[in-house]
C-alpha cells in the first residue's frame, strides 16, 4: 500500500517509522526505569545511603547498543536520502523561482505558471532559484524539501505516482507574509500534460501591466485598493507627492515614470516615509524597460 504520492515516500516514511519507534521505545523504557528507581531506592526503603558499585557489563551494553541503533537510523536515513540526489537522465527539467511571497515555474518551452503541472510516473527535476531571500521548497505529499538560496544553485527531483493535486509550501520563514506563500502541483496523465503544455494561454481583457504585477508577486506587497500592506498602495499612486528618505535625508518627490522605474530597479534608493528598507529586491534583471512601461501604464489607471 502506498503511503505517499511519489516514489520517495516509502523510503522516507520507513526511516521516520524506525527513528520514531526507537525513540518511543526508549522514552517508555527510560521513564519506567526512572519510576522504578524512585520507589526502589527511596529514602523509606534506604534510610542510609549506600554506594552502588559500577558494572563493566552495563557500561558495554549501554555503549554498544545505542551505537548500533544510531548506525541503523543513519543507514535507513541515508538510503532514503541518497536517491533524492541522483537525477535520472530523462527527467523533465523545470526552473522553479521563489520570491516574497510566491512561487513561479518556467518550463523548457518558456511557458511560465504560478503552479506546477507534471505527468504521472515520469521523473521531474526542479532547479531551485531565489530572487530575494532564503526560501524552502516543500511538497509534503512527495516527501521532498530543499532550500532556495539567493545567488546559489540547488535542485530536487521526484517521480509522482498518483494523479491528483498536492500542496506546495515554503518551509523557511521568509518574512511577514511567509504563510501566504502557497502553490500547488497537479499530477496528470501524459496525454493531459502534453495537451496542457501546448495549449495557448487563455485570452482575457487583463491589462498586460496587471499580468506582470501578478506574475512577479508585486500585489503581495502593494494593494490596488488603497490599503497598506508591506509597501505603498498602487491606488492613486501616479502623480502623488510622497516624502521619501534618500541617503538618510528626507525629501519630497512626485511619483512619475522616472521615480517608479528607479523604485523597481533600485528599490532601496528612495524609501517612502513610514515603510521599511530592504524588503524589496531589485527587478532590474527581471523586468525589461518595456515591461516596466506596461506596469507604469497600468498604475496610471488606478486613480
Amino acid at each position: 500500500m502506498r503511503t505517499g504520492a511519489s516514489t520517495f515516500a516509502e523510503g522516507v516514511d520507513l526511516s521516520l517509522y524506525i527513528i520514531a519507534g526507537i525513540s518511543i521505545f526508549f522514552l517508555i523504557g527510560i521513564t519506567a526505569v526512572m519510576i522504578y528507581f524512585v520507589f526502589r531506592y527511596s529514602k523509606k526503603r534506604n534510610p542510609k545511603a549506600t554506594n552502588i558499585e559500577g558494572s563493566n557489563t552495563l557500561e558495554v551494553i549501554w555503549t554498544v547498543i545505542p551505537t548500533l541503533l544510531v548506525i541503523v537510523m543513519f543507514y535507513y536515513g541515508w538510503m532514503g536520502y541518497k536517491p533524492m540526489r541522483n537525477v535520472p537522465d530523462d527527467a523533465i527539467v523545470i526552473e522553479a523561482y521563489g520570491q516574497m511571497w510566491k512561487f513561479s515555474f518556467e518550463y523548457p518551452d518558456g511557458k511560465v505558471t504560478d503552479s506546477l503541472v507534471v505527468p504521472v510516473n515520469r521523473p521531474v527535476k526542479l532547479n531551485l532559484n531565489s530572487r530575494d531571500v532564503l526560501h524552502s521548497f516543500y511538497i509534503p505529499a512527495f516527501r521532498v524539501k530543499e532550500d532556495m538560496v539567493p545567488n546559489g544553485e540547488n535542485y530536487l527531483w521526484f517521480e509522482p505516482n498518483l494523479p491528483g493535486r498536492y500542496d506546495i509550501l515554503c518551509a523557511e520563514y521568509c518574512g511577514q507574509l511567509h504563510s501566504y506563500m502557497l502553490s500547488s502541483i497537479t499530477v496528470v496523465s501524459d496525454a493531459e500534460y502534453n495537451s496542457w503544455l501546448t495549449s495557448a494561454p487563455s485570452i482575457t481583457d487583463e491589462h498586460p501591466g496587471l499580468s506582470l504585477l501578478k506574475q512577479n508577486a508585486c500585489l503581495t506587497c502593494h494593494s490596488q485598493d488603497g490599503s497598506k500592506i508591506i509597501g505603498p498602495s498602487f491606488k492613486g499612486l501616479f502623480g502623488k507627492t510622497e516624502i521619501v528618505v534618500t541617503d538618510g535625508q528626507e525629501r519630497e518627490v512626485t511619483v512619475d515614470e522616472t521615480y517608479i522605474t528607479r523604485s523597481i530597479k533600485e528599490p532601496n534608493a528612495d524609501i517612502v516615509q513610514g515603510y521599511m528598507k530592504g524588503l524589496m529586491v531589485s527587478y532590474a534583471e527581471v523586468l525589461s524597460d518595456e515591461q516596466i512601461a506596461e506596469i507604469i501604464d497600468y498604475i496610471k489607471t488606478l486613480e
